[in-house]
């Protein structure tokens, strides 16, 4: 059985370990992507420290979880947003305005929309978190 979406596998996993109310769980296999995902996640204050653990394979993070997560997922598919477009998307994806993230992936790096509308560049809609 081979592994479709591995973002909206570890993304899915995350959501349920937080409403289950666990303390660290693993994401298995790891990926820059997803490491990156976690790391913007991590700098807004949604989950604690995670690392990268080494096993032969593709390797696996261990995330710290601190609760603040009420839903995340993969946005499918991946959407093209130009600089000015963010606002029809955060009305499809996020519960109110400014409230949650959307995380971009765009040619300056992986980054929130609030950072990509203030460097006033777009991208592709990786996933939502709030």
């Amino acid at each position: 059985m081979s592994l479709m979406d591995p973002l909206a596998n570890a993304l899915n996993h995350l959501t349920n370990c937080e409403r289950v109310g666990k303390k660290v769980f693993y994401i298995k296999p790891a990926s820059k992507l997803i490491g990156r995902v976690l790391k913007v996640m991590q700098d807004h204050g949604y989950i604690g420290e995670f690392e990268f653990i080494e096993d032969g394979r593709a390797g696996i993070f261990k995330v710290e979880l601190i609760g603040k997560i009420n839903k995340c997922g993969a946005i499918k598919p991946r959407y093209a947003v130009k600089k000015h477009e963010f606002e029809k998307f955060e009305k499809r994806y996020l519960p109110a305005r400014d409230f949650g993230l959307l995380i971009v992936s765009t040619s300056q790096g992986i980054m929130t929309h609030y950072e990509a509308k203030e460097k006033g560049i777009g991208g592709r809609l990786i996933s939502y978190v709030y």
